[in-house]
């Protein structure tokens, strides 16, 4: 056993290694009053209190009550001083609290809390006891496999985009503690990559199985209306739902996408679009302008901001399974309508650069994704490849008999 002396020297030391970090992230001699843990008067627990300088050199104070014992008192008052102070011998579980608040004013809230349930779900469960600077490449691979060979409830494998979705994640949250906090490196980018970054197939319909497809859902008239612009446009699902009367410009056929409709924590919510690039103006073809005055004449009062199509996204869904069955038609995604329209105004001739504008994507680099739709395109190429070939031996026909004539002239 340590003596009483050898017990207080120890603990001396760990006061003093706790007290050196102190002053070290708030720049202040140590005083019995910089942070202190507690009971509360009425004895109903115990609270915290810290004296602390910000990243702009203001002096601030921080309390937290109540905590049922002293022991969660300190250790909230030890995780505190830690995220303050950027240590990286930190908990995982507690970096990621940093991490999400760092870039939550940054991005958009359905971005964020998707993010933040992959976090909470995939990677976690793994990490989350772990001290950050531990956490190496040997332990990525190990959590690579557990994702590989996992299953869900149907005993399918996780599809490939979606592991390569959650490496992102795991990677985004070390490249930051790299970045910003002085991580030495990030274990991720050693470990490699898991999934891909593309499904294999892009499910997409023809125009006449659409139309199978339409004709099966006419019974239903705001299904079909909210297809058919789904269809004919290329808008997003979220684009949809957000469209109100005033969005439509009948007379110039145009129509503006400006917002998105999301549900959020079971709250509805219109928020800017995916991009900057996804805030456009559609020509719109004329018959779908007719369909839609067809369709604002149904309601019988319509204000110029009332959301068109007043459903979810689980409806439009439903109604796809619905239609699908009936119409004896593949099944493909809701989004995949948007593959369609691509799919479409490619076998009408138009270039990337012009479906890129019409579906705001940020470049033409997305809108090449869809290259492989090009198929048919592929013998005509060969065909005039071998035309010209052809064309080609005549040419050199034609210099031989000059160089011939010149020859003779020659003589």
């Amino acid at each position: 056993m340590k003596s009483a002396a050898a017990q207080q020297s120890s603990g001396g030391n760990q006061n003093l290694s706790f007290m050196f970090m102190w002053q070290l992230l708030t720049g202040l001699p140590e005083r019995r009053n910089c942070m202190s843990v507690s009971k509360l008067k009425d004895g109903s627990g115990w609270k915290v209190y810290i004296r602390f300088v910000d990243w702009q050199g203001k002096k601030q104070v921080h309390t937290k009550q109540t905590f049922e014992t002293k022991r969660d008192a300190l250790n909230y008052e030890r995780d505190f001083i830690q995220k303050k102070s950027r240590d990286i011998q930190m908990n995982f579980a507690k970096f990621v609290e940093i991490y999400l608040e760092d870039i939550k004013p940054r991005i958009k809230l359905n971005t964020f809390m998707t993010k933040k349930h992959i976090i909470e779900t995939r990677i976690l469960p793994y990490f989350g006891n772990k001290s950050l600077a531990e956490i190496d490449s040997t332990d990525v691979i190990q959590w690579q496999n557990v994702l590989l060979c996992a299953r869900d409830e149907n005993g399918k494998a996780y599809a490939a985009t979606y592991l390569r979705t959650v490496q992102n994640q795991l990677s985004a949250i070390f490249n930051h503690a790299h970045r910003c906090y002085g991580l030495p490196e990030n274990p991720s980018s050693k470990a490699g990559k898991m999934g891909k970054a593309k499904a294999k197939e892009m499910l997409f319909w023809t125009k006449e199985e659409y139309e199978k497809f339409s004709d099966a859902i006419k019974d239903k008239p705001i299904s079909y209306y909210a297809f058919q612009v789904l269809y004919w446009t290329g808008i997003r699902e979220g684009e949809l739902l957000a469209l109100v009367k005033s969005d439509f410009d009948l007379i110039k056929r145009k129509l503006t996408i400006s917002k998105s409709y999301q549900r959020i924590n079971g709250t509805d919510m219109i928020t800017s679009p995916k991009t900057e690039k996804s805030n456009r103006v559609i020509d719109m073809p004329k018959f779908l302008c007719d369909e839609m005055e067809d369709y604002f004449g149904m309601f019988y009062s319509l204000a110029d901001d009332t959301r068109l199509f007043h459903i979810s996204k689980s409806y439009l869904h439903h109604e796809m399974d619905r239609g699908c069955k009936k119409a004896g038609v593949k099944r493909v995604r809701v989004h995949d309508l948007r593959h369609s329209h691509v799919a479409h105004l490619i076998s009408l001739g138009f270039t990337p650069v012009e479906i890129a504008e019409r579906l705001g994507h940020e470049g033409i680099s997305v809108t090449y994704t869809y290259s492989h739709l090009y198929p048919s395109k592929q013998k005509e190429l060969a065909d005039k490849l071998d035309a010209d070939h052809g064309n080609g031996d005549m040419l050199d026909g034609l210099m031989e008999e000059k160089e011939g004539d010149v020859d003779e002239n020659a003589k």
